[in-house]
């Protein structure tokens, strides 16, 4: 049977009221702060075969990476993009992984919880578990979706409901430390699949091989037309879609000029007009400059869909001297590690 979750309410105040669950107390921020729409839920995941425990199998250091390729697959295929969900821990809890979530779209929540609510989330998680982990047949699992205000799965239906307890419910942490280097791993090798099965085109690019991120339906992110380029320092590059790579080394370097590079891709970008960047940086101002940036850099690439392309990035930096990082997200200099 599986266990329920404790939760402590704590008076309102005028910060609004705050939640204190099994992984720590969450914060609900004031509603005016910010136009950004986050959330978060703990999802939990249980196999229901007897000879199978995804808390062992987590805890095993060859499978690890395999459990959490199967779990980010899912996700993508949930709300049909590769970053719509993002992990910030994977607690393993016998007999349950507790995976908790944060949601940084709305349309992308709702998404998420009509895959969950129809068992599309179920199946596909099945279906990449099976595959990443080299069994004979799916792993049958069964899920329990909970917030602070308590189980989400008896009001499903009712999805405003469920939407307001993912937006009450704020996320009491950054990534792990853990999740990055998984992240990590996941780029890796999704890299070397990449290599192995692109052909490769007639421009080349020094950062071309490592462009493309995980995609569970097996094709590729980027939709721009072939043959799409630009210049930078004389040199012709392949323009694409800003990856995930590109956005964490992105958010890693630029240090406190991310408002000026925001504002430098605002021109074209209604989701970053003023008081949008000022926003965010009070909204993520306690998980700092890594985070601000992370967060603004996500909110144009959500924006702008296919139009988010890694020139527009490139021009930004250069607008704002920031040559060295457009050096590294292009892989001049990759062994150059400042900024």
């Amino acid at each position: 049977m599986i266990p329920r979750m404790r939760f402590i309410f704590h008076g309102a105040s005028a910060q609004g009221r705050k939640a204190q669950a099994f992984a720590g107390s969450g914060r609900v921020k004031m509603g005016d702060i910010s136009e950004a729409w986050v959330g978060s839920a703990y999802l939990f995941v249980q196999s229901t075969s007897e000879n199978v425990l995804l808390p062992l199998l987590y805890g095993n250091a060859e499978q690890k990476p395999q459990v959490y390729r199967a779990l980010k697959l899912a996700f993508a295929d949930s709300t049909g993009c590769l970053n719509g969900v993002d992990m910030l821990k994977v607690h393993c809890s016998d007999p349950h992984l507790i995976v908790q979530l944060k949601f940084c779209n709305l349309e992308n929540c709702r998404k998420f919880l009509q895959s969950y609510r129809e068992g599309a989330l179920r199946n596909s998680l099945q279906r990449h578990l099976k595959v990443c982990l080299a069994m004979s047949s799916p792993l049958p699992v069964q899920m329990e979706l909970k917030t602070s205000a308590g189980q989400l799965d008896s009001m499903l239906l009712e999805e405003e409901r469920c939407v307001e307890c993912i937006s009450q419910e704020k996320p009491n942490r950054l990534r792990d430390e853990e999740i990055t280097k998984l992240e990590e791993s996941l780029q890796n090798l999704s890299c070397q699949e990449v290599n192995s099965n692109v052909v490769s085109s007639t421009v080349q690019s020094p950062s071309l091989d490592s462009s493309l991120p995980p995609c569970s339906s097996g094709k590729s992110l980027s939709s721009l037309p072939q043959g799409d380029t630009f210049t930078f320092q004389g040199q012709q590059f392949a323009n694409r879609k800003i990856t995930l790579d590109d956005h964490q080394m992105f958010a890693k370097h630029v240090s406190k000029k991310w408002k000026q590079v925001g504002r430098s891709l605002q021109a074209n970008c209604r989701a970053l007009q003023d008081p949008t960047i000022d926003n965010i940086a009070m909204e993520y101002e306690r998980e700092g400059l890594y985070e601000q940036a992370y967060q603004m850099l996500r909110r144009f690439i959500d924006s702008e869909g296919k139009r988010a392309t890694i020139q527009r990035l490139i021009a930004a930096l250069e607008d704002n001297d920031l040559i060295s990082l457009a050096e590294k997200l292009l892989g001049i200099h990759p062994n150059n590690t400042s900024v």
